[in-house]
């Protein structure tokens, strides 16, 4: 299994999983909910869930250190402000948002469930490999943020 790690871009991940999302909903029984409220529900964490992808991103690029997930031992620095206080992954936390966003557009509890798999498979193939090779390089600063600062949220 450890040949996965770092592997497989969380993009493609990201993708995959939504694709099964939208297979799972047409083969399996939709929530009844008011359409307005079902909207309304979806548009805000896909709101939400791209905010923190772009706020995480332009905090990398201010940092002027990597925002690449494939190579994290080219991280220069630690990012722990704005979203990076409130989650290790806002990346990763944003395209779960959008994810459960789409989930709610569709009525679909099969495909909510489905999002599970993105936060399983990353968390042992992506976040997990990441951490190592962050405390690695930047050590006591990293040990001591992963203290301080959540997961995922």
């Amino acid at each position: 299994m450890s040949r996965l790690e770092l592997m497989v871009p969380p993009d493609l991940v990201w993708v995959l999983v939504a694709v099964l999302m939208w297979l799972a909903s047409i083969k399996t029984p939709r929530v009844s909910l008011p359409s307005p409220l079902r909207v309304t529900v979806a548009v805000a964490l896909t709101i939400i869930g791209v905010w923190a992808m772009v706020a995480a991103r332009v905090s990398l690029e201010r940092a002027q250190t990597t925002w690449s997930p494939m190579a994290p031992r080219r991280t220069t620095s630690l990012v722990t402000s704005g979203v990076y206080g409130l989650s290790r992954n806002p990346i990763y936390l944003g395209m779960l948002l959008v994810m459960l966003g789409f989930a709610v557009a569709l009525a679909s509890p099969a495909a909510a469930v489905l999002s599970a798999l993105f936060v399983l498979y990353l968390n042992r193939f992506q976040i997990v490999p990441e951490e190592r090779v962050l405390a690695a390089s930047l050590g006591q600063e990293y040990v001591d943020y992963v203290q301080r600062v959540r997961r995922w949220i």
